[in-house]
């Protein structure tokens, strides 16, 4: 499910994140950068602060290679996604405001691509982070394969050894 339609029911009131326990939520806000200082940050953010802020030098590099390339790339990365997600729940002065200001001021797109500019100096380490660890994870996963794969090769090896039925001579 994407972000946009996740919001949508949200707005509308028909739906809800799924409950998760204190502890798995701190260690979820935690991996997605969503911090004290985060949400003091954001409860600063005015209609203004989004209103007035320039996105035409962005806006425009990002339409010339849509145009050109034909292929529409997603907006928001996985990492991204999850974090609107849960900054919306954990922060109602942004999601107030984002309601606010989508559709009427606003596209969705232009919202987040401003928030993402707006926060990135507090979030760039926290999604770094995550792109390492899921990296890590993508490596243990390939040497697992690779250990598997080798322990059949071993076995295979070791079945098509010609077995020496002879008994052995002694020379003494």
């Amino acid at each position: 499910m994407n972000v946009q339609s996740w919001l949508r029911r949200i707005r509308k009131g028909s739906s809800s994140p799924p409950a998760t326990t204190t502890s798995n939520q701190n260690d979820e806000e935690q991996l997605y950068g969503i911090t004290g200082e985060l949400t003091d940050l954001l409860k600063s953010f005015t209609l203004e602060t989004f209103k007035n802020f320039d996105l035409q030098d962005e806006q425009g590099a990002i339409d010339g290679a849509e145009s050109t390339s034909g292929i529409v790339q997603k907006d928001l990365s996985n990492w991204q996604e999850k974090h609107a997600v849960l900054v919306l729940s954990r922060v109602k002065e942004l999601s107030q405001l984002r309601f606010r200001l989508c559709p009427r001021y606003l596209k969705e797109r232009q919202f987040w691509r401003i928030y993402f500019t707006l926060v990135k100096n507090h979030v760039a380490k926290y999604e770094l982070h995550a792109i390492r660890l899921e990296k890590l994870k993508q490596i243990a996963l390939e040497n697992k394969k690779d250990q598997n794969t080798s322990a059949y090769e071993v076995e295979m090896l070791e079945a098509r050894k010609p077995t020496n039925l002879e008994p052995a001579t002694s020379l003494e």
